[in-house]
């Protein structure tokens, strides 16, 4: 990685050390962080929409559009307004797969209660070994972290031998994601090329994310695609990115400053997200 030598006024070298004894950020990366923010550079930054408690809480109402998403990256899932559909968004386009199975590109106005994007710049790639279960896959996924505290973007390409996905299915203005969840289309397939789109967030933020690995899918024919439940493979390329700085965006609906998300969501999430 390439090093920066310069020559800087006391006063400002004293107020980095001010900030980051304040925080606990490392020097390095602060320097790093502010120089992408002035030049308007994406470094190493996850950016999210909303909470996980917010979307358990049947916040689904859409507060972010797809024009704004795609400002902030060009890779990455989540929702769309009612929960209708999954998002999986590659190389800058936004996809939606619908209950009924249907795969369409996403306009611009489009909205989402919840979703995380990033600037994917893969700092790994390797080919991993034959897994038959997502048990197996994630465990793989697990040995690339450096670090269980900070969060990760994964893309994995190749023709999985079993594919197992479901599509949220739209509920109505007082719906949850649990009843969303009760009528979700799922969706079986063997042999099929295609990407998965995910990210790894850490326990501690369980009350914000999707706490561990979360995997979309879309194939390369675009028919087919939706949350990740069960997944086979061998020979599945995986490209990996450390992701140091996480930026969410409140909503400030009413629907969102009345609700009471003081609780623990994971339980409903782990249920939810990762039955199958």
């Amino acid at each position: 990685m390439p090093r920066l030598a310069c020559d800087i006024s006391q006063s400002l070298w004293d107020a980095i050390n001010e900030v980051a004894s304040e925080n606990g950020e490392t020097i390095g990366h602060l320097v790093s962080r502010s120089l992408a923010d002035t030049l308007q550079l994406e470094h190493g930054t996850l950016f999210q929409v909303s909470t996980s408690g917010a979307l358990v809480e049947g916040v689904l109402d859409g507060v972010v559009s797809v024009e704004t998403l795609r400002e902030h990256g060009n890779f990455g899932l989540g929702t769309y307004a009612d929960l209708d559909g999954e998002m999986i968004a590659l190389d800058g386009v936004f996809y939606r797969v619908r209950s009924d199975g249907s795969v369409h590109v996403e306009e611009g106005s489009s909205l989402s209660p919840f979703a995380l994007v990033t600037h994917f710049n893969p700092e790994i790639t390797i080919t991993l070994r034959p897994f038959a279960t997502i048990g197996a896959l994630c465990a793989q996924l697990d040995e690339l972290l450096g670090s269980d505290n900070l969060f990760y973007a994964v893309r994995l390409c190749g023709t999985f031998s079993h594919l197992h996905n479901r599509a949220a299915c739209k509920v109505g203005k007082d719906g949850t994601l649990v009843q969303a969840a009760s009528r979700q289309g799922e969706f079986h397939s063997n042999e099929i090329t295609g990407t998965m789109v995910g990210f790894w967030t850490p326990q501690y933020v369980k009350a914000v994310g999707v706490t561990g690995w979360h995997l979309h899918f879309i194939s390369d024919d675009r028919n087919l695609g939706g949350h990740v439940l069960g997944a086979a493979g061998n020979g599945i390329q995986a490209e990996v990115e450390h992701l140091d700085d996480f930026r969410i965006a409140l909503p400030e609906t009413p629907e969102f400053l009345m609700s009471d998300l003081n609780f623990d969501p994971a339980p409903t999430l782990d249920r939810v997200e990762r039955s199958s």
